[in-house]
């Protein structure tokens, strides 16, 4: 049942995505949310039709999007009991509205308290990445899957948004960095799924929110990677507070890191 539906969310998050932000991607302006992050009319857009698509062909959902009222998210996860769509219709929209070419919608479908299906499609790369609990994941219908490989913590690519880490924290790291390189992308979901076709060894980022993470984190888990939060939790809950996140490619690489940043 899964993968049929996996082909439907498809079928709708791509077309929608091309037409409400590629369309408006570079010619439209932006305003600050009371909590200082930005929101685009292509946010809205996108929201409100992925709500009405999504409603259509299984109104038994519940639907949890970015730019509800808080208030009406957490009505949603509430409901532990009840299936619904996690949507963000513009993960990385400070990029966005700055012309850099670099977000994508994310869309997960959480049953009984766990991410059944995650779809992330970035629509500057046509890059779709997708995963089923259980069965995978995939970049355009190729496989995606993390080798046992040695990677050495400090010869690795490391994607790191200082932002929001524990200010003890950011401070070793840029002190004392133990990975070659660092990057930060600005799109957690992309961040997740770049992870999982392993254009990075390891990740770090101190808050993200349920609709940022969860899709992207479902792809990286299939795929192979290994995650927790700081607090040796796993990444996944469904709350409104934000999750930190700790990734590597593997188990040695992911127990090397962590140790490492629980030093620092």
């Amino acid at each position: 049942m899964h993968d049929i539906m996996l082909d439907k969310i498809i079928s709708i998050l791509i077309p929608a995505s091309h037409e409400e932000l590629l369309k408006r991607f570079r010619h439209v302006g932006h305003t600050v949310k009371y909590d200082g992050s930005v929101v685009t009319e292509a946010d809205l857009a996108m929201q409100d039709r992925m709500h009405k698509e999504l409603a259509e062909v299984w109104p038994e959902h519940d639907f949890l999007a970015e730019e509800m009222t808080r208030e009406q998210q957490q009505t949603i996860l509430g409901h532990s009991d009840k299936s619904f769509w996690c949507l963000d219709p513009l993960d990385g929209t400070s990029n966005y509205s700055m012309g850099i070419p670099h977000f994508a919608p994310s869309l997960a479908f959480i049953e009984q308290g766990q991410v059944k299906l995650g779809v992330v499609y970035d629509p500057i790369r046509e890059e779709c990445f997708s995963a089923i609990r259980g069965q995978g994941a995939w970049l355009n219908g190729e496989v995606l899957f993390l080798r046992e490989k040695e990677y050495p913590t400090q010869m690795t690519m490391a994607i790191v948004d200082f932002k929001r880490l524990p200010t003890g924290l950011a401070a070793s790291l840029a002190a004392n960095p133990p990975y070659k390189s660092q990057r930060s992308f600005g799109s957690v979901a992309l961040d997740w799924c770049w992870m999982a076709a392993g254009r990075a060894h390891v990740y770090l980022h101190g808050q993200q929110n349920i609709w940022d993470y969860a899709a992207g984190q479902l792809v990286f888990a299939e795929a192979g990677g290994y995650s927790s939060t700081l607090q040796g939790e796993p990444v996944f809950s469904p709350k409104l507070e934000p999750r930190s996140a700790v990734a590597a490619l593997n188990k040695p690489l992911f127990e090397d890191w962590f140790k490492r940043l629980k030093q620092g």
